[in-house]
């Protein structure tokens, strides 16, 4: 038994210490969006999928040895894979949705491995059971669980600070190998055992009197679909912490490790899954997440966000989870109850990464699974009525549900019929949901606003005289505003945008200057030039480039710019890669050595600017930090810019004049492209 616990518990830890591992070596290429860690889940969910497929095929199919020898073989072939390090070839030639290829990636760089990883609780949890009549393997899975639990914490709490992605990947490689050597060995034990008893199959000696009959239709759908809600608001619930804040590991593993918790704890032991307490919590998660989705228009304040949401996920899945373990089958359909459960799981990643972006206009998945959860609790309660042990009547119960499914239901459908009367514009693509909004201003001026996710991307007033003045984070005193200024002292000025948002950097353009823009989302640049007219109004010589900035400023030959603003964002969150120290030597190439790098690190939650000014000491370089007060009553927000350039004379200029020096923090370890940890500058 110790053979088989420790061969499943590694496999799991293996498991999910590569999930987080790949997802943030892959998401610069792909523009840092929130989008590309569901992407990454819809993947891992396909591929364990494929193994439960797998492993029940193999277990109904052929015989122990023929069992044992093709499992063997396949452990064999997947060591040719390592080590897993994703080939440069894969990055994104063009914009657009880079889904398809993200999955083609992950399934040449870990596909097989990953895939028969995901074999192993199954896979073995079958043998044990049939080659041992009676025993009961399900706390197996819970040994599983704890594994990638294990695996969860360890990597941002020890992995990421700690290692370079390189290390992570060969590292992760090395312990692999000796799975396979040690999954080997256990599949050879079981193969000799069969061998010594002259058994022909693993199917347990049965009692004739004794009934277990397959699962029905009904029951395997119930199983699918327990699986994928919990699975539509593990991702729906990421997804909506992560483009607040940011895409990275930590808010990818906490609701993760939340997830696997709730596994661990049902079917460890299914006392720990009581309805008479976790009904009335659910009741309340549910509509604690309801009322967050919408409180302030999207923008609660995280600090309590984030505990609700994990909290009312753990809920969830608790009694999604609970009542899987209620209705799981006799051992004998054991591979058949995973399958339905990992074909939930694919299903639910299916929905939140490739089905949602396409046809939803906003983040609609998240209130649909809010109201589906109930939906489906009410029907389980009707299904499995016979559990119920509590003196409160059960049909009370199974109305208290309906009611707060229906009630749950009218109060995101009216907010959402609410909110979106807002809007005369809201689509949405793979880097999230773009929305426009038209206000009366002060007097007779309008103004039209661009808000992504649930940030403000820029602002133009609708009033033909004022069309072209900079508003929110551009004013003429923040530190683009500066930037862009001292370069006009010059008859042609040459700036480049990393970030189109709604254009207003525009507005400073004068007859003779050279603006360009980099672009990663063709919608944002759809709705600059149709909703808003800056760009269109520039008099100068003005161009933008559709892609990943970083990417696109690689292929070019020096741009020679006066400035270059760094100002991407996806709602609340810069892409990590445009601050690397690779980043900004990139940047630098295309800077005149008087040149002025100016950095957006305006942030709700993240502390940007030590990072700008490590890499400026690191290069050599001045960097001040501009924090302008603005001025609602001119539109404008308040905003930090650090500015960075090679000749400190620049900042003797009176333009410059008042703003301090930008300084690192102390112990902050530079960012590569091969290390960053935004965990060190969470929270301001």
């Amino acid at each position: 038994m110790i053979a088989y616990a420790f061969t499943i518990f590694l496999s799991a830890f293996l498991l999910f210490e590569v999930q987080p591992m790949i997802g943030k070596i892959i998401l610069p290429w792909f523009g840092g969006a929130a989008a590309v860690w569901s992407t990454c889940m819809l993947f891992f969910q396909a591929a364990l999928l494929a193994g439960y497929l797998y492993a029940h095929a193999v277990i109904k199919y052929l015989k122990p040895k023929q069992q044992a020898i093709l499992h063997v073989a396949l452990l064999a072939s997947s060591l040719a894979i390592l080590p897993i390090l994703p080939s440069p070839s894969w990055k994104p030639t063009q914009a657009g949705d880079p889904s398809l290829r993200i999955l083609l990636l992950l399934a040449s760089t870990i596909g097989l491995p990953y895939m028969l990883l995901s074999t192993t609780s199954p896979l073995l949890q079958a043998w044990y059971a049939r080659t041992r009549p009676g025993t009961i393997p399900y706390r197996f899975f819970a040994l599983s669980n704890l594994g990638s639990l294990l695996a969860l914490v360890s990597f941002p709490a020890i992995v990421e600070p700690r290692f370079t992605t390189h290390v992570q990947a060969y590292s992760w490689s090395g312990v692999y190998a000796a799975f396979v050597v040690v999954c080997a060995l256990v599949a050879w034990t079981v193969l000799r055992a069969h061998e010594n008893t002259a058994v022909e199959s693993y199917a347990p000696a049965e009692d004739p009197s004794a009934t277990s009959a397959a699962p029905s239709l009904g029951m395997l759908s119930l199983w699918t679909a327990l699986a994928a809600v919990a699975s539509v608001l593990l991702l729906a619930i990421t997804t909506h912490l992560s483009q607040n804040v940011a895409p990275i590991p930590l808010l990818w593993v906490v609701p993760l490790g939340v997830y696997l918790l709730t596994f661990i704890l049902c079917f460890e032991r299914e006392k720990i899954y009581h309805r008479g307490i976790f009904l009335p919590l659910f009741a309340a998660a549910i509509g604690g997440m309801a009322f967050a989705t919408y409180w302030n228009e999207g923008n609660a304040n995280l600090r309590w966000a984030i505990p609700l949401f994990v909290a009312g996920l753990f809920v969830c899945c608790m009694v999604c989870h609970g009542e899987l373990t209620r209705l799981k089958p006799d051992p004998k359909h054991l591979t058949s109850f995973y399958l339905m459960v990992s074909v939930g799981g694919a299903l639910g990643g299916f929905f939140v990464a490739i089905f949602a972006p396409h046809v939803f206009r906003t983040y609609f998945e998240m209130p649909l699974g809010l109201v589906l959860c109930p939906a489906l609790a009410t029907v389980v309660l009707f299904v499995s009525a016979r559990h119920w042990s509590s003196r409160v009547p059960i049909r009370w119960v199974q109305l208290a549900m309906m009611t707060l499914t229906v009630g749950v239901a009218g109060y995101l459908g009216y907010q959402k019929l609410k909110d979106d009367r807002r809007y005369v514009l809201s689509d949405r693509d793979y880097y999230g949901v773009s929305r426009v909004i038209e206000e009366k201003g002060k007097g007779t001026e309008g103004v039209r606003k661009l808000i992504h996710g649930t940030i403000d991307h820029g602002e133009q007033l609708t009033n033909p005289p004022y069309r072209r003045v900079a508003t929110t984070y551009y004013g003429a005193d923040s530190g683009i505003g500066r930037a862009i200024r001292f370069a006009r002292k010059t008859p042609s000025a040459r700036v480049g945008m990393i970030g189109l948002g709604a254009g207003v950097t525009a507005s400073y353009c004068r007859p003779g200057d050279f603006f360009t823009f980099y672009e990663i989302n063709p919608l944002a640049l759809q709705i600059a030039t149709t909703w808003f007219s800056f760009v269109n109004d520039c008099p100068g010589e003005h161009h933008v480039y559709l892609g990943d900035a970083r990417l696109v400023l690689e292929s070019q030959s020096d741009m020679n710019y006066d400035v270059l603003g760094v100002d991407a964002f996806t709602s609340d969150a810069i892409p990590v890669h445009l601050l690397t120290r690779e980043a900004f030597a990139v940047y630098f190439r295309h800077l005149k050595p008087s040149g002025i790098l100016s950095v957006h690190v305006s942030n709700r939650y993240l502390n940007l600017m030590p990072v700008v000014a490590r890499n400026a000491v690191d290069m050599s370089k001045a960097a001040i930090l501009v924090a302008d007060a603005g001025d609602e009553e001119d539109y404008l927000f308040d905003s930090d810019w650090v500015l960075v350039t090679g000749d400190p004379a620049v900042f003797n200029d009176p333009i410059f004049r008042g703003n301090v020096a930008a300084k690192p923090q102390k112990g902050l370890r530079p960012w590569t492209d091969d290390f960053s940890n935004l965990y060190q500058i969470l929270g301001k």
